[in-house]
């Protein structure tokens, strides 16, 4: 037997009211050689355009960097404070630096918020030979967690996607979103990712962003940018309007102005077209348990999520669904119902309703005491 609660998430909804299920197609022409749209949290792609193709990707190569540092952080291994020596090899990288001198020490942060806002490739190096021990070893790890992720097209040569002297530093448009969801996991990022302009060596040396979008787009909140002569003009853009997360790539674009205007059209048709609805963890009123010391156990929602064209956000009903009585032993956890959601009366999702705690089976001994307890009572 199960007790179904049907509750409406708003005050009215007509009984007309039916899911579209679609929104308007991206019409606009984009000159570039392959893109994608995806909403962060769902994994949905929106739109794309030869989103498989093997293309180099040049710095933003580097989201992998950071993710790896991120994780590195996470872990315990390696700390914000802790100072990152300087090689002779990352002191000859080219392209966008911070002028390292070999033998000079940068606090791992001043580091890592050069290479997410100045792209620069000698603290990207330094930062690979400090948690790996040398940048091929870091290289090894970033196809490793390539692959843990799922992305299909990607090789990396190097930690800075400098690309005059590799051979097959590839990756895709669909895989560098999966990098940059994951990445963007990391809340903390994009407190280096907003940064428009900061300084490093004790405000002697200024730092500007290289992603323009930071400054003139609404709601952007990263993500990383690259240039070279032959993966063109990149970029993962990502912007967060009401609560939804999108991220937008671009690959082999003709100019930086070309490239920065089709992630914004990219972002504009995503955040016109659709919404995030979102249902929060919380508790639900405990149910009666049978077979324990408790003669109640209290539940729990996990989080939903969904993706739904932008009209459609406000129309969803959900029930919940969990049996009248609940029976020991349960663990803490333990899925025991769930809640189904609907929009216009189509199903769109569910989210589990778990126990709050765990509810070992009565033993023996426990039985015999609350006969006792119960039996003393009445007299």
């Amino acid at each position: 037997m199960k007790k179904v609660f049907s509750l409406f998430l708003s005050a009215v909804i007509a009984a007309s009211l039916t899911l579209t299920g679609y929104a308007a197609e991206f019409t606009d022409r984009l000159d570039c050689k392959s893109a994608i749209l995806v909403e962060a949290s769902t994994g949905r792609t929106l739109y794309e355009k030869n989103a498989d193709q093997p293309l180099p990707p040049a710095s933003v190569t580097k989201i992998m960097t950071v993710l790896l540092v991120c994780e590195a952080l996470d872990s315990g291994k390696v700390s914000l404070t802790d100072k990152v020596p300087v090689s002779d090899n990352a002191s000859k990288m080219g392209g966008s630096q911070v002028y390292l001198k070999a033998g000079e020490e940068m606090t791992l942060e001043d580091m890592l918020k050069s290479v997410i806002v100045s792209s620069a490739n000698d603290c990207a190096v330094a930062l690979a030979e400090y948690i790996a021990g040398g940048e091929s070893s870091f290289v090894s790890m970033m196809n490793s967690r390539a692959a843990e992720l799922g992305m299909k097209n990607t090789h990396f040569e190097n930690a800075t996607g400098l690309d005059d002297t590799v051979k097959n530093h590839v990756t895709s448009a669909r895989d560098i979103a999966l990098m940059s969801v994951e990445l963007m996991k990391h809340g903390y990022v994009t407190d280096y990712t907003t940064i428009w302009m900061d300084t490093i060596r004790n405000g002697q040396f200024g730092l500007t962003n290289t992603n323009r979008l930071i400054r003139f787009y609404k709601g952007a909140n990263g993500l990383k940018t690259g240039m070279t002569a032959k993966a063109g003009f990149c970029i993962s853009a990502a912007a967060k309007r009401g609560g939804m997360q999108l991220i937008a790539v671009i690959m082999g674009a003709p100019d930086r102005d070309t490239r920065n205007s089709a992630a914004s059209k990219l972002l504009d048709y995503g955040f016109a077209n659709y919404g995030i609805y979102t249902a929060e963890a919380s508790e639900l009123p405990p149910v009666r348990l049978l077979g324990s010391v408790s003669a109640e156990l209290g539940l729990y929602q996990q989080g939903f999520s969904a993706l739904l064209p932008s009209q459609d956000v406000k129309n969803v009903s959900y029930e919940i669904k969990i049996p009248d009585t609940l029976h020991a032993p349960l663990k803490k956890g333990e899925q025991v119902g769930s809640i189904e959601f609907f929009c216009g009366g189509n199903p769109i999702g569910e989210a589990p309703v778990c126990a709050s705690a765990d509810a070992p089976r009565i033993g023996f001994s426990e039985m015999i005491r609350m006969i006792l307890d119960r039996f003393l009572m009445l007299k």
